[in-house]
């Protein structure tokens, strides 16, 4: 036995690298749009804000880069559990671009952080095809990322995500809430699910006090498995979103948007309305997936907390000019979403009022 040390023996894999990034460099690729600039093997991704070309040239008059950062939560441990790891990538890319979208931003790259106790290049590689299937769904470059082996910080088994976005809106286009008035219309967009939020609470629920496998089906939730119903991807509102931005370039149609995450409605609603503005929606305006549900009777949870926590049904949120609400639902419709006409605005102080 070699009295040295290396780096293998402490747990540390310098070839599985090498091979895991042999392994995801076509994922990476197939994200790739004319903008991006490829060096293989390169120590940082290259990507053109505009173009030469007629076809793809942008001309930004003011561009203003937008930043994002977030991870999937606890959602990573119920990817664990079942041992499918092809979407939480997804998952990953909705966080941030969805995030962006909300103030009117085109996402252009991306970048991802996966953090494991041992690194098997197959794993990763599952993990890396989810994040590039997010990224084409919102039309945005994978130019890289970081993979850590870290035996003596994660168990055998357990991973962390983490992603970072990169887009630009025109400085004259930025929304932020502040043209909300009295009168819009507020058209939500459905969800898949619970998205990548209160995880905590459902795997309490979920496996803690009920017992349940990933592996049971259950038949309140059509017959698919707890691990199916968890690990639905969140969905990627960038295609419709900014299509219907396109549509009102020079009217103000859309006056706000909200990426309903953690805290859900309640939580997320404020963070664009102004002070002297209520959100008031109607709660039986859209069905509840069954997977909330499911949550709140085997928990069991109070109907408020529900609220508090989950998306309840509705990912994305659009506050529009009354005038213009119908045809803008119309067109996120024709773009396959799902549009719920949940509320207006009224009067107020800033808050979401919910009503049966």
């Amino acid at each position: 036995m070699s009295k040295y040390v290396s780096y293998a023996q402490s747990g540390v894999d310098i070839d599985a690298n090498d091979v895991m990034v042999d392994n995801i460099q076509s994922h990476l690729a197939s994200t790739y749009g004319p903008r991006v600039i490829n060096v293989p093997w390169g120590f940082a991704g290259l990507f053109r804000l505009d173009y030469d070309e007629k076809l793809f040239k942008k001309n930004y008059r003011n561009p203003v880069l937008v930043a994002c950062t977030d991870g999937v939560g606890s959602k990573v441990q119920v990817a664990a559990k079942a041992k499918k790891f092809d979407t939480v990538g997804i998952d990953l890319v909705a966080m941030s671009v969805n995030d962006m979208l909300v103030m009117g931003a085109e996402p252009l790259f991306f970048l991802d952080y996966v953090a494991l106790h041992k690194l098997e290049p197959g794993l990763v590689a599952q993990m890396v095809k989810g994040v590039a299937a997010g990224c084409r769904q919102a039309d945005c470059a994978l130019l890289g990322g970081e993979t850590a082996e870290m035996p003596d910080t994660y168990r055998g088994g357990d991973f962390d995500m983490a992603g970072f976005a990169v887009g630009v809106v025109e400085k004259n286009r930025i929304i932020t809430g502040k043209d909300v008035r009295p009168g819009d219309r507020i058209l939500g967009l459905g969800s898949s699910g619970l998205h990548s939020n209160g995880y905590a609470l459902a795997r309490n629920i979920c496996f803690k006090r009920a017992k349940l496998k990933v592996t049971d089906t259950i038949d309140e939730l059509s017959g698919q498995t707890v691990g199916e119903a968890l690990l639905a991807p969140t969905k990627i509102y960038v295609r419709p979103i900014l299509k219907l931005l396109a549509k009102y370039r020079v009217k103000r149609v859309v006056h706000a948007m909200a990426h309903i995450t953690g805290a859900g409605l309640p939580g997320n609603v404020p963070r664009v309305l102004p002070k002297d503005c209520n959100a008031v929606i109607k709660k039986s305006a859209w069905p509840r997936p069954k997977i909330f549900n499911f949550l709140q009777k085997l928990g069991p949870v109070e109907e408020k907390e529900m609220f508090d926590v989950f998306n309840m049904g509705i990912g994305y949120l659009v506050i529009v000019v009354e005038d213009f609400a119908d045809a803008a639902a119309r067109l996120l419709i024709a773009e396959g979403e799902k549009v719920y006409n949940i509320g207006k605005i009224t009067k107020g102080t800033g808050q979401v009022v919910l009503k049966d």
